[in-house]
């Protein structure tokens, strides 16, 4: 009998790392299913314990992630024959390890908790406006997560948001999103005043209720098959506010209906399916891996955004929907009609519910928000001043005394997520991104839906976004893909393009 001879060098302690790994992951899935439970299905009741529970986990993993023999073996495996592979996860492995390893774990156990009470809270309180009641618990966010920025910043010798910042977007720093967000405020003023002033004589869709949730339910889910979603690993709930959550293998997603109006429930739903598919097709064979998670939350954003906004507003899917709207609600509206009103320019309160044109308006609100919030120059007290002086001067609107349409409608503050918003912004310029580099290689992207060929930009997603996880860092991920890092003229491209012809 012949003898195969392994001619593999040993990797003991990347070994011993990987094995690490998959454990820590172990953890974070029920981490993840902790949270969706505690959105969607949990009791009011329940909270406490359940913060405390979520409290012990978060610790538990903190302690995995710093302990002595991780920092030990990844100094060792530096030095093993690694892959290429091999080498980018041992990277993420090494962010993993020194971003746990900045903050003191009882910081960790007090702000989960605190976010835990807190975001359950605010889910009554904003139902009541009742600005008092949450004050209180936002202010002891607040103050957790400047102490967690102070400490992160000094020790990377950087400053305390970008610190913030490098949690959900490696890599970017305060002074990059001003020189990007500057931009922004140059061209997308006068653009939303050119798209209103080209609207305001058009006709507008009338949506004639009661639209019944069940039907909403159903529509949902069949737009999410159409969109490739994978029920055999994944589901659809309600929540307060729309999420996606879970893990690669068991997907949740939620939205919020309302009989009046079912366009903003099924909008939402193919945002997070967009969430969901970059979820789905991230690496198998990296799962349990950090390198088999998702690059950013910015490229996150990004397929939601893609999803929504690339693909969902344009009129090719549209003409899609129409019939599945017709069969499970009954309407009689056009694909045009359709088309016009998701496309709709209205600056407007509500931040989930804006257009996309109006969209980065909100973020840039959230952002100075937040870098005042870490520098000390807004305390709590004073954000709904803050808040409305803002909406005012983005958008001509007045918040005065509406608390739960305004400072109070967004989750991410509550659970001590600063640091999060720019995502969304960043997102929707990757999104434009890759849009107009997909359609060099594929052609125009309303004709490949026209085509029946949603599975070939699916495809081209996955080939180049989806696929690659955080093998990649976030500039070689863009510049695999489309041929440059991020360019924010992208963005300003589509919107004119579509908005102004």
């Amino acid at each position: 009998m012949d003898t195969v001879m392994n001619t593999k060098e040993p990797t003991p302690s990347y070994d011993k790392l990987t094995a690490h790994f998959q454990k820590i992951s172990h953890f974070e899935h029920f981490c993840a299913l902790g949270d969706w439970d505690q959105a969607a299905m949990m009791p009011m009741g329940g909270n406490n314990e359940r913060a405390n529970a979520m409290a012990e986990l978060a610790l538990h993993i903190h302690d995995l992630k710093t302990s002595a023999a991780l920092a030990d073996n990844l100094t060792r495996a530096k030095d093993e024959p690694l892959t290429h592979e091999q080498r980018a996860n041992l990277r993420e492995m090494l962010y993993q390890y020194q971003q746990a390893s900045l903050v003191p774990g009882d910081l960790v156990q007090a702000k989960t908790k605190m976010a835990y009470q807190c975001e359950n809270a605010w889910r009554e309180q904003r139902k009541n406006n009742d600005w008092q009641g949450f004050k209180a618990n936002l202010n002891a966010v607040i103050a957790l997560t400047r102490e967690e920025a102070q400490i992160r910043g000094e020790a990377l010798n950087i400053p305390p948001y970008d610190a913030l910042l490098n949690k959900f977007e490696p890599g970017m720093t305060t002074a990059k999103l001003e020189q990007t967000f500057k931009g922004l405020r140059t061209w997308l003023p006068p653009l939303i005043q050119e798209v209103l002033a080209k609207q305001a004589n058009e006709p507008r869709l009338t949506l004639n209720g009661p639209f019944d949730i069940k039907a909403q339910q159903a529509l949902g889910r069949e737009v999410m098959a159409y969109l490739g979603f994978d029920f055999n690993h994944g589901r659809l709930d309600i929540s307060s506010h729309p999420f996606c959550g879970g893990v690669p293998s068991d997907v949740r997603i939620t939205t919020r209906y309302n009989e009046t109006d079912f366009s903003s429930a099924i909008m939402g739903i193919v945002h997070e399916t967009g969430h969901a598919r970059y979820e789905q097709g991230l690496p198998k064979q990296w799962r349990g891996q950090p390198a088999g998670l998702a690059r950013s939350m910015g490229i996150h954003e990004s397929q939601s955004l893609f999803c929504e906004m690339q693909l969902g507003a344009n009129p090719a899917f549209l003409r899609q929907l129409q019939p599945l709207i017709k069969q499970h609600l009954g309407c009689e509206f056009s694909a045009q009609d359709l088309a016009k009103h998701y496309t709709r320019v209205n600056p407007g309160l509500i931040r989930v519910d804006a257009d996309e044109v109006t969209y980065p308006c909100h973020i840039l609100l959230r952002f100075e928000a937040e870098k005042a919030f870490i520098d000390g120059s807004l305390a709590v007290d004073d954000l709904p001043d803050f808040w409305s002086s803002q909406m005012q001067q983005l958008l001509g609107i007045n918040t005065d005394g509406n608390y739960r349409d305004g400072c109070m409608q967004d989750i991410h503050w509550a659970v001590g997520e600063l640091g999060y918003f720019p995502s969304y912004t960043l997102g929707a310029m990757y999104a434009a991104q890759c849009r107009f580099s997909m359609e060099q290689t594929l052609g125009p992207i309303e004709a490949l839906i026209d085509a029946g060929k949603l599975a070939t930009i699916f495809q081209w997603l996955n080939d180049n976004i989806w696929a690659k996880g955080s093998l990649l860092t976030t500039d070689e991920l863009m510049r695999q893909a489309t041929g440059e890092p991020l360019n924010s003229q992208y963005l300003e491209r589509h919107l004119r393009q579509r908005y102004l012809g």
